[in-house]
């Protein structure tokens, strides 16, 4: 089966160094920082470009926020669809906690958290978790056609459920993000997507 890519396609030459720079700049600068100090001047002079080069294109702290986690992510989330949905959900956790295992990411999501206007929380949490949604539900999905997973769950929500556990570890007990931590991670979510934990609650007519 092919490997499916997360997100879309990437620019080229300066532009994808810019782009790179920025990103990386955006999370050291987070995480040194928190949002509330975080800037475009201090981004832009971290990254070695101008200022307008970066609100041009994120008008705002939390649209760069959300779109360099979503870019570190995109860059390390393995999403293979083998037939396998087990299998292939290991291979996804392992990937999200060598994401979460960079100090980096793991430092400016633990700043991100600790924004207080709920309003840009939900921003950048809307942003980061709908690419991942977007990347992940085909793989559940087609496991739901071929039959090894119930058709009634939610994909969101196992989708949640998978990524769950990695996040707790970084953002509350600060527990190491081991193989053995996130093939449990997923292992559980499948166990309990199966045994009816996800089912989509139907509406009823009033």
């Amino acid at each position: 089966m092919p490997h499916l890519t997360a997100g879309t396609a990437r620019p080229g030459g300066r532009t994808a160094r810019n782009r790179a720079a920025i990103f990386a700049a955006t999370l050291a600068e987070l995480a040194e920082h928190g949002f509330t100090d975080l800037s475009f001047d201090a981004v832009a002079a971290r990254a070695g470009v101008h200022k307008t080069t970066i609100y041009r294109r994120w008008p705002t702290r939390a649209e760069l926020v959300a779109a360099a986690f979503m870019d570190v992510a995109e860059q390390r989330l393995d999403v293979a669809d083998t037939g396998n949905i087990d299998r292939d959900a290991r291979t996804l956790t392992r990937s999200v906690a060598t994401v979460l295992a960079q100090p980096a990411v793991a430092a400016a999501a633990r700043a991100t958290l600790a924004v207080s206007a709920p309003d840009i929380r939900e921003h950048i949490a809307r942003g980061f978790w709908g690419s991942r949604e977007a990347a992940v539900g085909p793989l559940i999905e087609r496991a739901i056609e071929r039959g090894q997973l119930p058709a009634s769950i939610d994909v969101k929500a196992v989708i949640a459920a998978i990524a769950a556990p990695l996040y707790f570890r970084v953002l509350v007990t600060n527990l190491p993000l081991t193989t053995a931590a996130a093939d449990t991670a997923s292992a559980a979510a499948l166990a309990a997507a199966r045994a009816g934990a996800f089912t989509r609650k139907r509406r009823t007519r009033s």
